[in-house]
């Protein structure tokens, strides 16, 4: 692929990323809840818990917006809302085990399905992409 300016290289990897995502995303198990649920799930799954205002830091959504992601995932089952151990006026969201069972079979979706397109790479295209891993993890943190 030839020496690309870093616009140019911008461009690509920003189409190859958001394509990659899109298929990705579309690999879960319930096809009912939109990204930004599927993801606050998961991120609670992940931390264990979070109040609202920290979801919707996460997700940089409103506090407003996140209640109602919040209360569509409590009423389908997913989470449920409790008092702080430490503050009681203050409410966590904590994920159930629906909740669980639901974001480990999204995982097991996404990466089975990622897997098998990796499996028919060649070793060296395997590690170029491990390297590129590591490079976009360090962007996405910086």
């Amino acid at each position: 692929m030839g020496r690309l300016s870093t616009h140019d290289l911008s461009s690509a990897l920003r189409i190859a990323v958001a394509r990659l995502s899109r298929r990705l995303r579309a690999e879960k198990e319930d096809d009912e809840l939109s990204d930004t649920q599927t993801s606050t799930l998961a991120f609670l799954v992940r931390e264990g818990s979070g109040t609202i205002g920290r979801l919707s830091e996460h997700e940089r959504v409103t506090p407003p917006s996140m209640n109602r992601t919040v209360n569509h995932l409590e009423q389908a089952g997913y989470v449920v809302r409790t008092a702080d151990a430490v503050d009681g006026r203050k409410v966590v969201v904590v994920p159930t085990e629906s909740g669980l069972r639901l974001v480990a079979e999204t995982r097991r979706r996404r990466d089975a399905w990622l897997n098998q397109r990796l499996r028919t790479l060649t070793p060296e295209q395997r590690e170029t992409l491990a390297e590129a891993a590591a490079i976009m993890r360090g962007i996405a943190d910086s």
